[in-house]
């Protein structure tokens, strides 16, 4: 299961150093606007310590941790949705992917320049979000011009639409996302068909000086990026962007060292990607054995024979049957022996709904 999150924001927010600490690679994050182009892919590995204690227990030949994939998008400047600063290339890729990260500087450095000279994130925030607005009025006014006719005659399916899209235009000119607004299933599905931006679901990210990040409460411009994300109700997650990436080229050992010195449990990045993981309703499940132990990405609501196909469709098309247990038991009684013996062992059919956690090993016939 393929899913991307866009990092987006102003230019010079700290969006490059942060996909490099990401992806532990090296594009160019020079100290002007535009420095970044053509968006950048990269796929990171979910280090899960589930996984970790699952590959000491089986000890397989291989263990491939979940992946998800990350967009570097080059920053917006007011005026994109009129093709400011290759504003409508951006925008194009932005549609792409699932959800949105949204870097804000919350540091001031006179050494690093600020495209709209000083640090404000209140306005930056407003920025990117009226550029994703207008962006998304343009698309809704087009299909308005496409529909209305129809819809003034009683065509059914143009009326159904034409009501939609009044209802989005008035959220939009009131200056509103459309993420966490008043949308039934079928208003939602509609709505996916046009590749709206501001309904993809938003992760702000206050980069913040290496000097707050143990305390990031302290730092007034995060309480600022706080405030918004709980008031529109998205996530947000404080990094340093700087020192998410000297982190990214430790070791294992000389990492923990490092994050016990400055005085917290676990990275950013970490909390990024739970914060992903949360946003998007993506869970995990584990496959396991001696030639391999594997974690898996679902969807939250997925049942077993959909899971079964994430690992290929014939399991899916020929499922019978899963056997599941859990995480915690598996730890506990050390072998799936034992796990039978204590009655730990499920066989679950077609309509069991996986679990976060859950080992599943599928039984198909095709």
């Amino acid at each position: 299961m393929s899913l991307q999150a866009g990092i987006v924001g102003l230019p010079n927010v700290g969006k490059s150093t942060l996909f490099n600490a990401i992806t532990n690679s090296r594009v160019e994050a020079a100290n002007y606007p535009f420095a970044t182009i053509e968006p950048n892919v990269g796929i990171v590995e979910v280090k899960d310590e589930r996984l970790i204690k699952l590959s000491e227990l089986y000890r397989p030949q291989r263990t491939i941790f979940t992946t998800f994939e990350f967009t570097d998008i080059a920053g917006l400047v007011k005026g994109a949705s009129k093709g400011e600063g290759l504003g409508n290339k951006f925008l194009a890729n932005i549609r792409e992917v699932d959800a949105i990260c949204h870097v804000v500087r919350c540091f001031d450095d006179n050494d690093i320049a600020h495209v709209y000279d000083g640090v404000d994130p209140k306005r930056d925030i407003e920025i990117i979000n009226y550029e994703l607005i207008m962006a998304d009025l343009t698309t809704v006014d087009n299909r308005i011009s496409k529909v209305e006719k129809k819809a003034q005659v009683k065509d059914k399916e143009a009326l159904f639409e034409y009501t939609i899209l009044e209802k989005v235009k008035k959220t939009l000119e009131s200056g509103s996302l459309l993420h966490n607004k008043d949308f039934n299933k079928e208003e939602l599905a509609y709505l996916k068909t046009l590749n709206l931006l501001t309904i993809k679901p938003v992760i702000y990210i206050a980069n913040v000086k290496e000097d707050d990040i143990d305390e990031p409460e302290k730092n007034p411009h995060f309480l600022v990026v706080k405030k918004i994300a709980q008031d529109e109700g998205n996530e947000v997650v404080a990094i340093s962007a700087k020192i998410e990436e000297d982190l990214s080229s430790l070791e294992k050992e000389e990492k923990l060292a490092f994050l016990e010195e400055l005085g917290i449990h676990h990275s950013g990045l970490d909390e990024l990607i739970l914060k992903a993981y949360k946003t998007l309703g993506l869970k995990t499940f584990f496959t396991v054995g001696s030639d391999e132990c594997r974690g898996w990405t679902f969807k939250d609501g997925m049942t077993a024979p959909e899971c079964a196909g994430i690992i290929h469709s014939d399991f899916q098309k020929g499922f019978i049957r899963a056997e599941v247990f859990t995480y915690e038991d598996i730890m506990e009684y050390q072998s799936e022996s034992k796990l039978k013996e204590a009655g730990k062992l499920r066989l679950e059919g077609k309509d069991y709904i996986a679990k976060d956690g859950d080992i599943m090993h599928f039984r198909f016939n095709v």
